[in-house]
C-alpha cells in the first residue's frame, strides 16, 4: 500500500550517494501541504512515469499548487488539500564528485605503430558535479532505468572507458610513446566526452590517466623483440653458441683422457668432429630462423660435419680463449687444442 508523506526529507545523504529516492521503492502519496526539505547541497526532482517534472532548491517548501503546477497539470486532478497526488522524490548531490575512478575491465586491443597490434589496460579518475538536477533525472533515471548509485556509476565508468579507447584510435600514438603523453589524454578525453556528459545534466570537472600498461603477452613479446635486436647476427649467434656447447663436452673429454699422446690426439680427433656438427647445427638452426627474420635472404644450411668457414673456426678459436680466460681449462689443455685450430684458419687465408 502506498505510504502518505507529510515531510519528504534525505537528511542521510552521504557526499559519495548520486541520488537518493524517496520512497525507496513505487510511489509516495505526497498530500497538498505537504514538507519538502532540501538539503544545502541537494535538489529535489518530482519524478512520475518515467518522467522528471518539478525541482525544488534547497531549503523548507510547503508543496502547494503554485509550487508543483507541472505535476499537478499532469494528473489533471483537483485538489482539495487532502487528495494525495502519487509521485517520488530524488534527491540529487550536487556536490563536486571527487576522485572517482575509471578502467578498463578487459584490455583493449589497438594498432601499435611499433609492434603492430598491443592489448593495453588503462586506470584513472576523474571528477564531476551534477550541474542540471532535472536534466540528469530526466537522462539517466528515466531514460536508463537507473535507480542506485552503484549503476549510475557503472554507466558513469564505462562512457569513459568507451571514451578513452575511441581516443587511443583516434591517437595513433605507440605504446612507447603513450607514457610521455598521460596528461594530454586527460586532457583530451575531458574535452572529448564533456558535451555528452552535459547533455546528461553532468559538468566534467577533471579527468587524469594514471596508467597505460601492456598485457603481460605483449610484455613477453616486446621483451623476446628487444632480445632479438640485442643479438644482432643470429647466425653468428647461433654458431657460438653451439660450438661453446660442443666444446665443453669436447674439452672434458680432453682433460678426461689424461696427458698421453693418445688421450691428445682422441680429444683432438673428437674436438674436431664436436665441433664440425655444433657447427652445422648452429647454421641449420640459423637457417630455419632467416624466413621469418629476413624473408627475402634464401641461404643452404651447411651440411657438413667439420667446420667450413674461417668464421666457424674462429668461433672456436673464441670459445677456448673465453675458457683459459675464465680458468675453466688448463694452459696444457689449451696448449693442445688451439694449435691445431690455428693451423686450420692459417690454411684458409
Amino acid at each position: 500500500m502506498p505510504r502518505i508523506f507529510d515531510i519528504i526529507e534525505a537528511p542521510d545523504q552521504r557526499p559519495e550517494d548520486l541520488v537518493l529516492r524517496v520512497p525507496q521503492q513505487g510511489w509516495g502519496d505526497i498530500r497538498l501541504g505537504s514538507q519538502l526539505i532540501v538539503g544545502e547541497s541537494q535538489s529535489g526532482v518530482f519524478f512520475r512515469d518515467g518522467k522528471a517534472l518539478d525541482t525544488m532548491g534547497p531549503g523548507r517548501h510547503t508543496l502547494t499548487t503554485a509550487n508543483v503546477p507541472l505535476l499537478i497539470n499532469l494528473l489533471g486532478l483537483a485538489f482539495d488539500g487532502e487528495s494525495p497526488f502519487k509521485a517520488s522524490v530524488y534527491f540529487v548531490n550536487r556536490v563536486d564528485m571527487l576522485d572517482l575512478k575509471w578502467g578498463t575491465p578487459q584490455p583493449v586491443a589497438v594498432r601499435d605503430k611499433d609492434l603492430g597490434m598491443v592489448r593495453l589496460r588503462a586506470f584513472g579518475s576523474y571528477s564531476m558535479k551534477v550541474s542540471d538536477a532535472q536534466r540528469f533525472v530526466a537522462q539517466v533515471v528515466g531514460q536508463r532505468g537507473m535507480y542506485s548509485t552503484r549503476e549510475i556509476s557503472d554507466w558513469l565508468r564505462g562512457q569513459m572507458v568507451a571514451g578513452f579507447t575511441d581516443l587511443l584510435g583516434e591517437t595513433k600514438a605507440g605504446l612507447f610513446d603513450l607514457p610521455a603523453l598521460m596528461d594530454e589524454l586527460g586532457v583530451a578525453l575531458r574535452v572529448k566526452l564533456s558535451e555528452s556528459f552535459e547533455q546528461s545534466g553532468i559538468t566534467l570537472k577533471q579527468v587524469f590517466v594514471q596508467s597505460i600498461s601492456a598485457t603481460e603477452e605483449t610484455l613477453q613479446a616486446i621483451d623476446e623483440r628487444a632480445a632479438m635486436g640485442a643479438i644482432g647476427d643470429m647466425n653468428a649467434y647461433l654458431r657460438f653458441k653451439a660450438a661453446r656447447a660442443i666444446g665443453d663436452a669436447a674439452v672434458a673429454a680432453g682433460e678426461g683422457g689424461g696427458g698421453g699422446e693418445g688421450g691428445g690426439l682422441a680429444a683432438g680427433v673428437g674436438l674436431g668432429a664436436g665441433i664440425g656438427m655444433g657447427a652445422g647445427l648452429g647454421g641449420m638452426i640459423a637457417q630455419a630462423m632467416q624466413p621469418a627474420m629476413q624473408p627475402q635472404q634464401q641461404q643452404a644450411a651447411p651440411q657438413s660435419s667439420a667446420p667450413q668457414t674461417k668464421g666457424e673456426v674462429q668461433a672456436l678459436i673464441d670459445s677456448l680463449d673465453m675458457r683459459l680466460a675464465n680458468g675453466e681449462i688448463s694452459e696444457s689443455t689449451y696448449g693442445r687444442l688451439i694449435g691445431k685450430w690455428e693451423k686450420r684458419l692459417d690454411e684458409m687465408d
